[in-house]
C-alpha cells in the first residue's frame, strides 16, 4: 500500500478536489495511509478521518502552517516564508483552534489590502478599480483558505490577464501583503501542545517557501536546520514531488544523525492529480505507531 502525507483539499485549502473526491481517488490508487494537510486550516480533519475510515485507510491528522523564519547569515537576516507540517495533533486543541481562526480571519483582511494595492496599479494603467462587489465575487469562489490564487483566477475570468501566472507576474508579487506572522517556535508549541509532531516541509523546494530562499546549498540548509531549527522540529519531509534525490539523501542522513522523524508526500493540489506517486517507505507509518492494515484516526 502507498503512503501520502501531504495533500490539499478544495474544502479547506487551495486544492482542486473536494474531500469526497480525494478519498475516492486515493482509494482507487491503493493509498493505505493518508493525511490532508490544508494550509493554515484544520476544520476538515474530522470529515477527512471519517472518509478514511469508510475507505479502510489509515488517517493521520495534518496541517501545513506557513511560518516566518530568518537566519543572520542569509539575506541580511531578512525573514522568509517557510512551511511546516503538523501531524497527529488533537484537531480540537483550543489554542491551535484559536490560532487557526485568527489566521483564517486575517486572510480576508490581507486580500482586501492586496486589492487596494492592485487598484493603485490599475489606476496607473487606466484600468477600472476593483470594488467590494469584486471582493465578494472572489470570496464566492473560495471553498477553503482565501489566498492570492483566488484573486489570480478572478483576474483571468475578468479578462484582465490571460493566465494565473501573468496575474502573479504583473500584479500579485508586487502588490503582495505579508501573511500573519507565525514563528517556528509558536507553530511548534501549538502542534506539540496538541500532542502532535512538527516537520519541516519540502526544505529544498525550488519553487519557494523553503530554505532554498536562503541558500540552494544543501549542506548549508542542513547547517541552518542544526543551528536554528532542531529544538522546534520533530522531523523532516524527505520525500516530496519537488525534492531531488540528492536532497532526499542528504535530509535522510541529517534525520538519522539527529534522531529526527521522516515523512513524505506528493503535495498534491490535484492539478495534476499526483497523489500516491511518491515512493514513501512503510516505516514512515510505524513512526506514528500506525500499521498499514485497517483504518485508524491517528
Amino acid at each position: 500500500m502507498k503512503i501520502d502525507l501531504h495533500i490539499h483539499s478544495r474544502d479547506c485549502s487551495d486544492g482542486k478536489m473536494g474531500l469526497s473526491e480525494i478519498f475516492a481517488e486515493a482509494h482507487a490508487r491503493n493509498i493505505g495511509m493518508i493525511s490532508i494537510t490544508d494550509h493554515d486550516n484544520i476544520v476538515c480533519q474530522d470529515t477527512a478521518a471519517s472518509l478514511a475510515s469508510e475507505y479502510g485507510m489509515r488517517y493521520l491528522v495534518g496541517v501545513e502552517l506557513n511560518i516566518s523564519f530568518s537566519h543572520p547569515d542569509f539575506k541580511n537576516g531578512k525573514p522568509v516564508s517557510l512551511d511546516v507540517l503538523g501531524y497527529g495533533f488533537d484537531p480540537h486543541y483550543p489554542p491551535l483552534m484559536d490560532k487557526i481562526e485568527k489566521l483564517i480571519a486575517y486572510r480576508r483582511h490581507r486580500a482586501e489590502a492586496i486589492l487596494e494595492n492592485i487598484n493603485r496599479e490599475f489606476k496607473k494603467r487606466g484600468l477600472t478599480s476593483f470594488t467590494e462587489k469584486d471582493l465578494e465575487a472572489i470570496e464566492e469562489t473560495v471553498d477553503g483558505a482565501f489566498g492570492r490564487p483566488h484573486i489570480a483566477n478572478y483576474m483571468v475570468k475578468k479578462g484582465i490577464v490571460a493566465t494565473r501566472q501573468e496575474a502573479f507576474d504583473k500584479y500579485l508579487v508586487a502588490c503582495n501583503v505579508p501573511k500573519m506572522p507565525l514563528s517556528l517556535e509558536e507553530a511548534s508549541n501549538l502542534v506539540r501542545g496538541g500532542g502532535g509532531k512538527l516537520m519541516l516541509a519540502h526544505g529544498n523546494d525550488p519553487n519557494g517557501t523553503s530554505l532554498a530562499m536562503l541558500t540552494t546549498s544543501i549542506p548549508e540548509q542542513c547547517r541552518i536546520i542544526r543551528e536554528s531549527m532542531l529544538p522546534f522540529l520533530d522531523g523532516l519531509e524527505c520525500w516530496h514531488s519537488r525534492l531531488s534525490p540528492e536532497t532526499t539523501s542528504a535530509y535522510l542522513g541529517l534525520a538519522q544523525e539527529e534522531g529526527l522523524m521522516v515523512t513524505g508526500g506528493s503535495d498534491c493540489h490535484q492539478d495534476p492529480v499526483i497523489m500516491g506517486t511518491i515512493d514513501v517507505p512503510d516505516f514512515v507509518a510505524s513512526q506514528f505507531g500506525i500499521a498499514l492494515r485497517g483504518a485508524a484516526y491517528g
